[in-house]
């Protein structure tokens, strides 16, 4: 039997062979297969459910973990009060936890429904959507430690989470490696019980929901409309749409100053009209969110474009999606070279026509932005 292709472990349905491939089962079993390979000098990509990597097409010559640790257990609060607490390992399927609390009545999550991966990735990205994203119930993650050599139980104040980051992400374990020092086996977190969904802040589920930013609403109508938005995008998965063959958003929305802001704006004006509205959301620290969507736009990059180097309906080139400009997709039999090709188009004609360099949100394996 040849090379296992690592395109059959990813949403996007690229890359080259793994030089090994484990799946172990147990967290012991994971601990052990990472120690051994570090001991060794291999290369280790620990791989989830493969929905925000993208994998160069010559593979990974070292051994890939595939992540397969199973469980999930819950405890009540004191004398059955809230909050309840939740662990969940990381091999769980995101969105099968999601769908559980809301039918178990636990509130916390139910603006993550659809995303697709392994639950142990959540922290790692600190995922989010819609109003709501993992840290702002996360109690604690428990990681094997790489460079330590042993398992730790870290606290969500030393997780150093930001907007889709983490001290998890931002960690490297050598120079090169694919797979950063800390390596999640489970997450821990605060939901809280009841009928009801947390503050809707997301103006446009607040839209599709029919009600106002602050509402709360039914956990099962929170959960629906989300899915009915990420389907409307092609960011839930479907065999039979060539969408959802993603990494969901390729890019980040940027944080800006006010000044960047000031001067994006200026920039957009001058081009589009003097009553030209740049969107923009409240960030920390003062600072201004900006749509990474509306900048491909409005830089002259709409739903399906196929790049400069593509012909139409070209199958062997990565696309925008033609649901959503933040999803770069495989049409077909698109290559990881094609896909990346087209991100360095957008993002350069981005920072020409905005002066913004988008950055990437998938981890990138054997390539470069």
């Amino acid at each position: 039997m040849g090379p296992t292709a690592l395109a059959a472990f990813t949403t996007l349905d690229l890359g080259g062979p793994a030089g090994a491939l484990a799946e172990p089962a147990d967290e012991a079993a994971l601990v052990s297969v990472v120690r051994d390979a570090d001991d060794r000098g291999e290369p280790v990509l620990v791989l989830g459910g493969g929905s925000n990597v993208v994998i160069a097409d010559e593979g990974f010559p070292g051994l890939v973990v595939r992540v397969a640790i199973r469980g999930i257990s819950v405890t009540p609060g004191a004398d059955g009060a809230p909050p309840v607490t939740l662990t969940v390992a990381a091999g769980e399927n995101w969105d099968d936890v999601v769908a559980r609390c809301v039918a178990d009545g636990l509130a916390g999550l139910e603006c993550l429904s659809g995303i697709p991966g392994l639950a142990g990735a959540t922290p790692i990205q600190n995922v989010g959507a819609y109003g709501q994203e993992v840290a702002d119930t996360i109690i604690s993650v428990r990681a094997y430690d790489r460079e330590q050599r042993q398992v730790t139980e870290m606290p969500a104040a030393a997780c150093g989470f930001g907007y889709r980051t983490s001290l998890f992400k931002r960690t490297p374990f050598a120079a090169g490696s694919a797979t950063g020092r800390f390596v999640v086996l489970s997450a821990t977190f605060r939901l809280t019980p009841g009928p009801l969904s947390g503050p809707i802040r997301y103006p446009e589920l607040a839209t599709e929901l029919g009600v106002a930013p602050g509402d709360r609403v039914p956990l099962g109508e929170a959960r629906s409309a989300v899915l009915k938005l990420r389907a409307r995008k092609g960011m839930v998965l479907d065999a039979g749409d060539p969408d959802t063959r993603s990494a969901g958003s390729f890019f980040t929305n940027p944080v800006l100053t006010a000044g960047e802001f000031a001067a994006v704006t200026l920039r957009a004006r001058q081009s589009g009209g003097p009553e030209l509205r740049v969107p923009h959301f409240p960030a920390p620290d003062g600072h201004v969110k900006v749509p990474a969507a509306w900048l491909i736009e409005h830089a002259g990059f709409g739903k399906g474009y196929a790049g400069q180097a593509a012909g139409p309906g070209d199958p062997g080139t990565a696309r925008i999606s033609s649901k959503h400009t933040l999803a770069l997709v495989n049409p077909g039999s698109a290559s990881t070279a094609s896909l990346l090709g087209l991100a360095r188009e957008i993002r350069a004609g981005v920072r020409d026509a905005f002066g913004v360099t988008l950055a990437i949100e998938p981890v990138l394996v054997g390539v470069s932005a």
